[in-house]
């Protein structure tokens, strides 16, 4: 159906996805729980890990924001694995790190857990107390318990017991969950349209296939969930990935005719016009600017519309999280205005 614009204002509508969006107003809170939860174990974290480990492998799904934000200043190798298992070099001298949302109900993580214990390689996993994945790595590691169902609050905890160990940077749990609290602010369903950046961005993507690029690896990740989660809520084929990826896209959009009847030929299946959306988290490396420049030029070229989301400031995990709660309020409304009154649930 038509996208409609008067749904993103209006009450009745925007409480039949409330639940959605709570959910990502939450996320501070979440944030805030979750290191309150693990501030026991991570404290006591090197009486039980050796600090310098040969080699970090991160496993599961989520290991690769680990990798993102921990690979540039880790000093030892660090590996994501989404397997299940461990890599053929893994041994006693390496840390094995999972993160699980539930500690139940999943083979590889449990498959992970248990080659690690084979293997006699340290262990730090994050799942909540008493569940299986838990009671399979009992007395073998250290636990740090899962104060919340969500992947990027226990992310944050996970992190700063990574630090606490001198493999990587400072994470600290209050300027992640505060950097929440602003978006989910300026983000709500009573700030209108006018002075909302997710409304907006919701505006920019109707009837248009979403192209999605980040410059640094935390915004090229954002880049991938966002396209995840606006794919779940809309069934858009929203895409994401390298400018070699995107260039191609771009380029072959149908050219833009000024002079077109938006109406002429209303009813006929004409292909959407793509919308590059840009990501920009602060980064002023020479090589994001210049691939910046390439996909807009690319863009300009075929005059498709070029939407960029900025976050500035506060720690690179702070303004990625940020990033992610835009996007995921964006497709909350973007469904609602295609006339969804529940919008799919995605991993974040």
């Amino acid at each position: 159906m038509p996208f409609d614009d008067t749904r993103l204002d209006d009450p009745d509508a925007l409480a039949t996805v409330d639940d959605d969006l709570r959910a990502v107003a939450e996320w501070g809170a979440e944030v805030r729980r979750a290191d309150l939860t693990a501030a026991d174990a991570r404290d006591s974290i090197t009486e039980t890990l050796a600090p310098r480990p040969r080699a970090v492998v991160a496993a599961g799904p989520d290991g690769r924001l680990l990798r993102t934000v921990l690979e540039p200043v880790c000093p030892a190798p660090f590996v994501a694995w989404p397997h299940a298992g461990l890599p053929g070099w893994a041994g006693p001298l390496d840390l094995v790190v999972v993160l699980s949302a539930t500690g139940e109900d999943s083979p590889d993580d449990e498959s992970t857990v248990a080659e690690a214990v084979r293997r006699g390689c340290d262990l730090l996993v994050t799942c909540p107390e008493g569940s299986t994945l838990a009671q399979a790595c009992a007395g073998r590691g250290v636990l740090v318990p899962a104060g919340s169902p969500d992947a990027l609050a226990l992310s944050v905890p996970l992190l700063a017991a990574l630090h606490t160990l001198g493999l990587g940077p400072e994470v600290s749990a209050e300027p992640v969950a505060a950097a929440l609290d602003a978006v989910a602010q300026a983000c709500g369903p009573a700030v209108t349209v006018d002075a909302n950046p997710a409304k907006q961005l919701a505006l920019a993507l109707a009837d248009r296939v979403p192209v999605l690029w980040g410059g640094s690896p935390l915004a090229g990740r954002a880049a991938r969930r966002m396209a995840e989660a606006l794919r779940a809520a809309t069934g858009v084929p929203a895409v994401a990935g390298s400018p070699d990826q995107l260039e191609p896209l771009l380029l072959a959009a149908p050219e833009h005719d000024v002079f077109a009847d938006p109406f002429a030929d209303e009813g006929t299946d004409r292909p959407a016009a793509p919308v590059l959306v840009v990501l920009d988290d602060g980064a002023t490396d020479d090589a994001v600017q210049v691939a910046r420049a390439r996909l807009e030029t690319a863009a300009q070229a075929r005059g498709v519309l070029v939407r960029p989301v900025t976050v500035e400031h506060g720690s690179d995990v702070a303004r990625f999280a940020s990033l992610l709660a835009i996007g995921r309020f964006a497709a909350t409304y973007l469904a609602l205005g295609q006339g969804a009154t529940r919008t799919a649930q995605v991993s974040r």
